[in-house]
């Protein structure tokens, strides 16, 4: 099969997320009466950090960490700066009720890895999310590339609002809201720890 379910060893090094070369991205699908009229708006997450254990000679991995501020988030379309402002002033005051619940977490650990060419793996995560003060597992599929000292991922994810008691955004009387449905993407680069910036 090529799977290898990966338990810790004193081999894995700690590699950091460089926020700054990597995207984070979740996408949001209108629904109701003036769907047609609305669009599906692209929320960026703006502040995360994490890190994982990974071996680049064995290829082996442990111990992921994400942790999002959940009022960092902020909407990436190409709209006015007033209804920018409005969105993102409800999402974070009313929706993610960033105040009460800033963080965002997750947590996945072992980690399995299968080749799919090359240096190119698929990981497959089944780790914790504590969203809006709710913890549930929630898997996560990943295509990683080792690259030295750096490591890059891609994938994406789904996850339903309602799962974790948060209220999807609604406007004009539920004229105008968004699906439960949220679509996760992300393409993340991570530095070995002490490895210097390039």
């Amino acid at each position: 099969m090529g799977d290898s379910t990966l338990a810790a060893n004193g081999h894995r090094a700690s590699f950091v997320i460089d926020t700054k070369r990597s995207r984070f991205t979740v996408q949001a699908f209108a629904t109701g009466l003036l769907s047609a009229m609305g669009h599906n708006p692209t929320i960026g997450i703006r502040t995360f950090n994490g890190e994982v254990r990974f071996d680049p000679v064995s290829a082996e991995a442990d111990g992921l960490r994400v942790t999002i501020q959940a009022g960092s988030l902020g909407v990436q379309d190409d709209i006015s700066d007033r209804d920018r402002r409005e969105i993102e002033k409800l999402m974070n005051s009313d929706v993610l009720e960033a105040a009460m619940y800033p963080e965002i977490r997750y947590e996945a650990s072992p980690i399995s890895l299968a080749r799919l060419d090359g240096s190119l793996y698929s990981a497959t995560l089944n780790g914790n999310l504590t969203f809006h003060g709710v913890t549930r597992s929630q898997p996560v599929t990943a295509r990683i590339t080792p690259m030295g000292d750096m490591l890059r991922a891609s994938g994406e994810f789904t996850l339903k609002q309602s799962d974790y008691q948060v209220k999807p955004i609604s406007v004009a009387g539920g004229a105008l809201k968004l699906k439960d449905e949220l679509k996760f993407s992300f393409e993340i680069v991570a530095r070995k720890q002490d490895a210097p910036a390039g």
